[in-house]
């Protein structure tokens, strides 16, 4: 018997509603999950944990913090008058090598140098590398007396060496802290916003104190002297500058020196001269 076509209808609504009852349903328990999320998430924030506290506190303990350089301790109280190096026509020298920009050096660029036409053999960064661990390392500036330090590179480039700053032991880190001075031209301290190397504009006399004796250094002088001697009969009241070259070949020839000479008679290292200048210093001083 055929049922009438009224009643197939009516279940068809029936199953219809019951469908859209149970719909119905189950988006309000989803919307009753929701809200019970966002009101623990509500309660997480406006209640941080302990653990998220003492992460926070070391998430701005380290953005205090700025990246840089140690300071090494010195003896800044003296008033006396003090020594001034220039190391002049510094091998330091930045390029693109590949994909990423470097100092340049012999050692890991021969091949990029020979490409370019140029010598290997003039790019030494080591030999300043050296001259400002000589200076930074003498007693005479652990004692207070170094009252600045300049670096003029070979293509002109002035910067400021502060006498407290600690410069890194190994080359490959230095050579990094110069690359990235030389790219943001200056460098601060750790937990400071002090500017430990900047660069400056030259001329570099520009910051010479007013009675400064500016001596240069040459194995080419023909005015050969005991260093210990030379500095002795230098009076009290004079500022000693100082300018030794920090490059493999040549000589300098910077147009402010007074005096030329030469302590020994034979070549000597960037790193052997500041050597003898610091111990005759430290001798005239009394600096043991």
């Amino acid at each position: 018997m055929v049922r009438p076509y009224a009643i197939k209808a009516k279940k068809r609504k029936n199953r219809e509603e019951k469908y859209d009852k149970e719909e119905q349903e189950q988006e309000q328990d989803e919307q009753v999950e929701v809200e019970e999320r966002d009101s623990a998430k509500r309660a997480s924030i406006e209640k941080p944990t302990k653990e998220e506290e003492e992460e926070e506190e070391e998430g701005k303990a380290g953005t205090d913090e700025l990246v840089g350089i140690p300071i090494a301790p010195s003896d800044k109280k003296t008033n006396k008058n003090g020594v001034i190096f220039v190391l002049e026509k510094a091998s330091l020298e930045v390029a693109k090598v590949g994909k990423s920009f470097q100092l340049l050096n012999s050692d890991d660029h021969a091949n990029f140098l020979r490409k370019n036409n140029k010598n290997p053999a003039d790019y030494r960064p080591d030999i300043t590398h050296q001259a400002l661990l000589s200076i930074l390392d003498s007693p005479v500036n652990k004692a207070g007396r170094l009252q600045a330090l300049y670096v003029r590179t070979e293509k002109g480039v002035l910067f400021e060496v502060k006498p407290h700053v600690r410069i890194p032991r190994t080359y490959k880190r230095f050579s990094g802290i110069m690359l990235q001075l030389l790219q943001k031209l200056n460098i601060t301290a750790v937990g400071k916003r002090e500017k430990l190397l900047r660069v400056i504009k030259n001329p570099v006399t520009n910051y010479f104190p007013v009675n400064s004796r500016r001596i240069g250094f040459s194995y080419s002088s023909e005015k050969l002297v005991k260093m210990s001697k030379y500095v002795d009969a230098v009076g009290d009241d004079v500022n000693l500058v100082f300018v030794v070259g920090a490059m493999a070949h040549g000589k300098i020839e910077p147009d402010y020196i007074d005096d030329f000479i030469s302590i020994s008679g034979y070549p000597l290292s960037a790193a052997m001269c500041i050597a003898r200048i610091t111990e005759a210093l430290a001798d005239k001083w009394n600096i043991l």
